[in-house]
C-alpha cells in the first residue's frame, strides 16, 4: 500500500529522510500520510502581543492506519504541556447535563452505580450531572458500572494504553460511554481547523470499534450530536456482556464506509480543501478592506492558529480578536499574532463584521453580543467558505 504521491507505506519525506510511525492505536508499522497542512505553531501557546518572534512551527500531518482505520498526527515529538486558558463555554455545561439526562434515560439501571470519568482538560465533565441524577463516585479499587470520557481520548497520545485504562476500571456488566470529535463531519465539512497539535487522533466508529475489540469490548450504539461542529457518543460493553448491538451502529459504519474513512481514501482531497477554504477567507477579508468594512473577531480558540495561519490572515486583516478568557488578555493566536482582547472592546469598536473564530459554539457568541441589543454588526462564519448568519436568518455564501 502506498500514500500520496507514492510514499511508501509508514514512511513520510522529512528532508530526504524517511520517517516511519507505528499506529497509537493498534501498532502497526504501516500508517502513511493522508494530509499535510504544513508546519504550523503549538496552537495552545499563546505568546505576549509584544513577544519577539517568530513562533515555533512544527508539522502538522494526518496519517492513517491500513489496520485499524485510526487517523492520527503525523510522527513528531510531543510538545510541551500548557496549563489551559480558555474559560468553559455556556454551550460546553449544557451540553454535559443534557448528555447526562439522556443516558440516565436511556439506562436508568445506572442510577446508584458507581462512575468515573476521564475528562478533556477543556472541561465539559459529565459528573456533576451524573451524581445529581443518583450515580455515585467508584471507590479506588473499584470497577465502575459507567465509565465516561467527555472529549478526553484525542488528547491521548497513547490511544491504546488509553482505551485499555477505561476498559480495565468497567464492570463486567458495565457501560462505557466515548464522546469525541467525529471525524465524518471533519471530513465532509472541511473543518481543517480542528487538526492542530495536541490532538493526537481524529476518531470514527470505524476505528474505535476495531480498537475497542483489542481490549474485549465493543460498540453497541452511535449517537451523532451537533455540538461542537458535530461529536459522536458512542456506547461500548465488554464483549461477552448481554447488550444488544443497536441498529444505529451498522447504520454509521456504512455511512463511514461510504465517505471513505474505513480506508483513508475519504480523506484524498482534504488538504486541497482545506487551503481552498484559507484563499477564500483571505479573499473575503482583502474584500471587506478594500470596501471600507471593519472586520474583528470573536474568540480566541486553539483552532485559529490553523485557521488564521493556513490562510495568512494577520493583525493587517483581522486587527485583534477577543476572547471571555482572562488568562488570554494581552496575549496574540499564534504564529499570525492577532492581539486578544477582552471582549467589551469589540463592542466598543462596533465593527461591521465579527468573524467567529469559535464557529462551534457561534449561537451562545451571538446571543452573547445581542443581548443588549448589538449595533447591527454580520456575523461570518469561517468554514467551509466564509458565510453570514444571524439569528433566525439561513446560512448564505458571502457574495
Amino acid at each position: 500500500m502506498t500514500g500520496p504521491a507514492g510514499a511508501p507505506a509508514g514512511t513520510a519525506g522529512t528532508g530526504g529522510t524517511a520517517v516511519a510511525l507505528a499506529c497509537r492505536g493498534c501498532g502497526d508499522r504501516g500508517p502513511w500520510r493522508v494530509v499535510d497542512l504544513g508546519a504550523q505553531p503549538a496552537s495552545d501557546d499563546f505568546p505576549a502581543a509584544d513577544a519577539p518572534g517568530p513562533d515555533g512551527r512544527w508539522p502538522l500531518e494526518l496519517w492513517t492506519c491500513p489496520v485499524c482505520a485510526l487517523v492520527q498526527l503525523g510522527p513528531m515529538e510531543a510538545l510541551l504541556e500548557v496549563p489551559p486558558r480558555a474559560v468553559e463555554s455556556l454551550t460546553s455545561r449544557r451540553h454535559a447535563r443534557r448528555m447526562a439526562g439522556a443516558l440516565l434515560a436511556d439506562h436508568p439501571e445506572l442510577a446508584g452505580r458507581p462512575v468515573r470519568e476521564f475528562a478533556s482538560h477543556h472541561g465539559g465533565s459529565w459528573l456533576e450531572a451524573l451524581y445529581e441524577l443518583g450515580c455515585r463516585p467508584a471507590g479506588p479499587d473499584e470497577r465502575a458500572g459507567l465509565v465516561v470520557d467527555a472529549h478526553a481520548l484525542a488528547h491521548e497520545q497513547d490511544v491504546d494504553g488509553a482505551l485499555a485504562d477505561r476498559a480495565r476500571v468497567l464492570a463486567p456488566d458495565g457501560l462505557l460511554v466515548l464522546e469525541h470529535h467525529h471525524l465524518l463531519p471533519l471530513v465532509e465539512e472541511g473543518q481543517f481547523d480542528t487538526v492542530r497539535h495536541g490532538h493526537w487522533s481524529y476518531l470514527s466508529l470505524t476505528a474505535l470499534d476495531r480498537l475497542a475489540a483489542r481490549h474485549g469490548l465493543r460498540a453497541v450504539r452511535a449517537v451523532p450530536e451537533a455540538v461542537f461542529g458535530g461529536s459522536l457518543r458512542v456506547v461500548l460493553a465488554h464483549a461477552d456482556a448481554a447488550v444488544p448491538v443497536d441498529g444505529s451502529v451498522p447504520e454509521l459504519l456504512g455511512r463511514e464506509r461510504a465517505a471513505g474513512l474505513h480506508d483513508g481514501s475519504g480523506l484524498a482531497t482534504f488538504g486541497l480543501r482545506a487551503r481552498e477554504s484559507a484563499a477564500a477567507l483571505h479573499a473575503f477579508l482583502v474584500e471587506e478592506r478594500a470596501a471600507g468594512r471593519q472586520v474583528l473577531g470573536y474568540g480566541a480558540p486553539s483552532k485559529a492558529a490553523v485557521l488564521l495561519g493556513l490562510a495568512g490572515v494577520g493583525p493587517e486583516l483581522l486587527p485583534f480578536t477577543v476572547d471571555a478568557a482572562p488568562l488570554k488578555h494581552g496575549l496574540a493566536v499564534p504564529g499570525v499574532r492577532v492581539p486578544i482582547r477582552p471582549v467589551p472592546e469589540l463592542a466598543a469598536a462596533r465593527p461591521d463584521r465579527v468573524l467567529v473564530l469559535t464557529w462551534d459554539i457561534a449561537d451562545e457568541v451571538m446571543e452573547q453580543l445581542e443581548a443588549s441589543g448589538g449595533w447591527g454588526a454580520r456575523y461570518v462564519l469561517p468554514l467551509p467558505a466564509p458565510r453570514f448568519v444571524g439569528g433566525s436568518e439561513a446560512l448564505r455564501a458571502v457574495p
